[in-house]
């Protein structure tokens, strides 16, 4: 049994003072989260991109590789990377967030990837729309699923598995659910998916499988390891708990002034500074980003940049102008949309899914 494991097979959930072990930092040594600097680009550079990789990144030959799309089809269908290639092309630009982003900073502390507030990224995205393709393979009137299973295997629990997700068959139609080659103008890195994945924008990251090799059409839900015992809102290791699916609202700043290396503890100078960030939500629209200065006791409205018509699933830029006074603060952003605003205090579960509890950022204030 590992860390990471309990006798019944459920996450476990780390003892009180516990520390983080080596299992958990291996994961965070393979995965890598966006350093918070680069919330200063539109699109997220594809090595500052957040990755998460479950098991091992897949040995995969483009020239040999094919995608089989069969269940509950009337014509199954083979296709090469340059089949799909020859397809109508989309480039979509999306915000990618890992259901476990904030994880570490729950209490009692789930035990996994022990993500911070990192796991996430925005990137150019090309691909050709899967609708298209389950359509012409002819869906059986009875469909209710559809399971998309990568060329990753591994053991997760105890349980030997390739990874594989299930999304609603309303969902798979979506006209912007891409199957993608493409990330920000070049094929996409072998970390990210090559050399097919799939991107299924407004849910978080565990949905967008990578190393795509099989989409199988289903006449019952999926049933799946990671659709039926993870990525689940569990509150105790006896409850079957609701399924991650859409990204909640989330905010983030890029930290301002210099940090300490160790802490990461920021240092301004006093007057103005100007603070930034980006916003993002996959379950409705932004609808505000408001910061405080003073520890969450007062809120300001920040300026949110106006929807992009162009890019509805990226993130969205905003600023705040703050006057800092000499000492120590600690700054907040929390976003709000149509269903509701980023909690301040934290809503737990024993996965550490789907935590948007609002970012903290400590500053010390230098005299001018």
């Amino acid at each position: 049994m590992t860390a990471t494991e309990n006798l019944s097979g459920r996450a476990r959930v780390a003892e009180p003072g516990e520390g983080i072990g080596l299992d958990e930092l291996a994961l965070a040594a393979r995965n890598h989260g966006l350093p918070l600097e680069a919330l200063r680009y539109d699109v997220t550079p594809p090595g500052l991109h957040y990755v998460l990789t479950h098991f091992d990144i897949p040995a995969a030959d483009p020239a040999t590789w094919q995608l089989a799309i069969g269940g509950a089809v009337e014509r199954p269908l083979t296709l090469g990377l340059d089949d799909l290639m020859r397809r109508p092309a989309v480039t979509s630009r999306v915000l990618l967030e890992c259901a476990g982003n904030g994880r570490a900073r729950l209490e009692p502390r789930p035990v996994s990837q022990p993500w911070l507030l990192e796991a996430v990224g925005t990137a150019e995205w090309t691909g050709t729309p899967l609708a298209p393709l389950l359509e012409e393979a002819g869906l059986s009137p009875d469909a209710v699923d559809v399971a998309f299973t990568g060329a990753d295997h591994g053991v997760e629990r105890g349980v030997e598995q390739d990874y594989a997700r299930g999304l609603p068959l309303a969902e798979a139609l979506r006209p912007e659910v891409l199957l993608v080659w493409g990330m920000n103008g070049m094929p996409l890195l072998p970390q990210h998916g090559a050399p097919l994945r799939l991107v299924v924008p407004g849910w978080y990251g565990m949905a967008h499988v990578k190393w795509l090799t099989r989409i199988e059409v289903l006449t019952e839900p999926f049933t799946g390891y990671q659709n039926a015992r993870a990525y689940r809102l569990e509150v105790d290791a006896d409850d079957p708990g609701e399924p991650v699916t859409r990204i909640r609202p989330r905010a983030l700043m890029a930290p301002p002034g210099w940090p300490d290396f160790m802490t990461r503890e920021r240092f301004v100078r006093a007057g103005a500074v100007p603070l930034a960030g980006r916003a993002w939500s996959g379950r409705a629209p932004l609808t505000a980003v408001d910061v405080s200065t003073d520890g969450g006791r007062t809120w300001e409205a920040a300026e949110l940049a106006p929807a992009d018509p162009a890019h509805p699933f990226a993130w969205r830029g905003w600023t705040h102008d703050w006057t800092a006074t000499p000492g120590a603060c600690e700054l907040l952003v929390r976003a709000t949309d149509a269903e509701g605003t980023q909690p301040v205090e934290a809503e737990w579960n024993r996965q550490g899914m789907a935590n948007n509890l609002v970012q903290r950022v400590q500053v010390t204030v230098l005299e001018a």
